[in-house]
């Protein structure tokens, strides 16, 4: 390999520049549709590349990315470093203590939405596929097992952002899935590392396959059980000691991936396991503030994560490797292998009917895990080109249509808004409170001070305020510009109730851009009235995001509930 010289490092230096640029421009074009960004990445990396660049200018194409070894290596190893840490991003947004509280219903879930679609797709692909679609013909156990492990994956990072778009994500239905995404994620990653680390070597044995598998499963148990004490004594530590933030955190996290992902190398595990783990284990801190991990995920989206999706494009001509039928039954086999796995395994739990549908739609983008397995599997000569783009546009297709898919199905609940719970609601205009736990305690005491003697089945004011509470520690209700939803769902309620506050200052409740929260809605809903309570939840965050709504609760006089019923009716209407 040749020494490396001063033309590599400029012609490095331009290659950045304009993937950052176009990936970062289209990017937030995206998002303005409501798009996932990745998609915009991989499309700047497809019409850079030879899919579309490569062919309309060959000779410029060449001279932006030339075949040169040495600098192929450098762009490659930036772009690998974006996938290590998008890995370790995605163990940070999974909360395992969480989805541990939810295990009944959240493992049932996962458990389905894993082994179903599994068997589902392995005897077909083992069974039936044509040679041709095999990368060697001697490789069918593997490329079976594969295939039917990318196809049950799902992308909780997608989730999320759909749930969040309708104003879910802090609901009960959202809690729920975000807990079985993540043990769905910790299961699926388990077992593409135990499938990579047997076939991406050239020797196979029973006693190789019980080492990987112990290796693995030990090594993810001991994460999840030590690792997670460990990991919230140091970050207590760290806050502790008033450590530059979020500094401090980053590179705490940033050691834990490079440790975890070398030890889990030299396991014989592929190292982004190990980065995955770390992130798991980071996460689990709960001093790790959400304005902390919102500032971790903003450095690594805006420039490592992208130019690792670009450079897929970069290397792949996606015209020449397209066949129709492979990405056709990719994509639609594999989203609805992912919604039946979801909804057979509801099936088994006492979630309500109407939030069934919801849950399963959620689980059935593949998106960036999807897209990351295969990149790994194509390296390791598990699948061909033609294969890995089928899996790719799978992964985007499911990811684009997961969102409207979930505001169809929404739309057709019944309607309820929170306009109509005005009436009998509480007003607290001027909250008296210093914490978050005081505005709970001083909101519970006046909904029982005005609706206990007509609703006996309402606790009583410290009971209700420790409900709210512990909601709020399992999944907090924050959602940004300084509103707040606490809720409480209880048995035998007559009927819903709503109290709405306003604290001058604000109050830290530890929301994901760090504002203090200066409107708190706190709504009770009978259980097994689901479909209320979630309408109501969604249309106050609607209605709270809309342009000027927080300003114009601001802008109220103190010590004046009647303009502030009508200022929340006109916000309702």
């Amino acid at each position: 390999m040749s020494a490396l010289a001063d033309q590599h490092i400029l012609l490095f230096l331009v290659q950045m520049a304009v993937i950052l640029a176009a990936a970062r421009g289209l990017g937030e074009l995206f998002r303005r549709w409501n798009q996932p960004a990745v998609t915009a990445e991989l499309l700047v990396g497809v019409l850079l590349g030879p899919t579309v660049f490569g062919r309309l200018a060959p000779g410029l194409h060449e001279a932006l990315f030339p075949p040169d070894i040495l600098q192929k290596a450098m762009l490659e190893t930036v772009a690998w470093i974006g996938v290590f840490f998008l890995m370790l991003d995605t163990g940070l947004e999974i909360d395992f203590s969480l989805a541990w509280r939810q295990r009944g219903n959240a493992l049932a879930i996962a458990l389905s939405d894993t082994l179903l679609p599994l068997l589902l797709l392995f005897l077909p692909i083992w069974f039936l596929l044509p040679d041709a679609w095999l990368p060697q013909p001697g490789q069918r156990l593997a490329f079976a097992l594969f295939m039917a492990t990318v196809m049950t994956i799902s992308a909780m990072p997608v989730a999320a952002r759909n749930l969040r778009d309708l104003r879910l994500l802090k609901t009960d239905l959202g809690l729920l899935t975000l807990s079985a995404l993540a043990v769905k994620d910790i299961l699926g990653w388990i077992l593409f590392s135990v499938i990579l680390a047997l076939f991406s070597t050239p020797h196979f044995s029973p006693a190789r396959l019980s080492l990987v598998c112990a290796a693995t499963v030990g090594f993810a148990a001991l994460v999840l059980s030590v690792g997670r004490t460990a990991s919230t004594r140091i970050f207590d530590a760290v806050r502790a000691r008033r450590c530059p933030e979020p500094a401090t955190s980053l590179t705490i996290a940033l050691l834990l991936g490079f440790v975890f992902g070398a030890f889990s190398q030299r396991l014989g595990i592929h190292a982004l396991f190990g980065f995955f783990l770390a992130g798991v284990m980071a996460g689990e801190a709960k001093s790790l503030s959400e304005d902390t991990r919102r500032v971790i995920a903003q450095l690594l989206y805006s420039l490592f994560v992208p130019l690792f999706f670009v450079n897929i494009g970069l290397n792949i001509d996606f015209f020449s490797n397209f066949r129709l039928l492979p990405v056709a039954a990719v994509t639609l086999v594999g989203i609805a292998a992912r919604y039946a796995g979801a909804a057979a395994g509801l099936a088994l739990t006492d979630v309500p009917r109407p939030d069934r549908p919801l849950i399963a739609i959620a689980h059935t983008p593949g998106g960036m895990m999807e897209i990351v397995m295969a990149l790994l599997a194509l390296e390791a000569g598990l699948v061909t080109r033609p294969t890995f783009v089928a899996i790719v546009f799978a992964a985007v297709f499911s990811s684009l249509v997961a969102g409207p898919w979930l505001q169809r199905a929404l739309a057709r609940r019944r309607t309820a808004t929170p306009r109509h719970l005005l009436d009998a609601a509480v007003l607290l205009p001027d909250l008296p409170a210093s914490t978050r736990d005081d505005a709970l305690s001083a909101i519970a005491a006046a909904l029982h001070r005005r609706h206990h003697s007509a609703d006996p089945a309402l606790p009583g004011p410290d009971r209700l305020a420790a409900l709210a509470l512990e909601r709020e520690q399992a999944f907090g209700t924050a959602l940004g510009s300084g509103v707040a939803i606490p809720h409480v769902r209880i048995e035998g309620l007559r009927a819903p109730l709503l109290a709405v506050a306003r604290h001058a200052a604000g109050l830290d409740w530890n929301a994901p851009d760090a504002a203090p929260v200066r409107h708190v809605f706190f709504l009770l809903s009978p259980r097994g009235a689901e479909d209320i309570h979630v309408q109501i939840l969604a249309r106050i965050a609607r209605a709270m995001s809309a342009p000027g709504a927080t300003a114009r609760l601001n802008s109220l006089p103190p010590g004046d509930p009647a303009a502030y019923r009508t200022a929340l009716e006109e916000l309702f209407r």
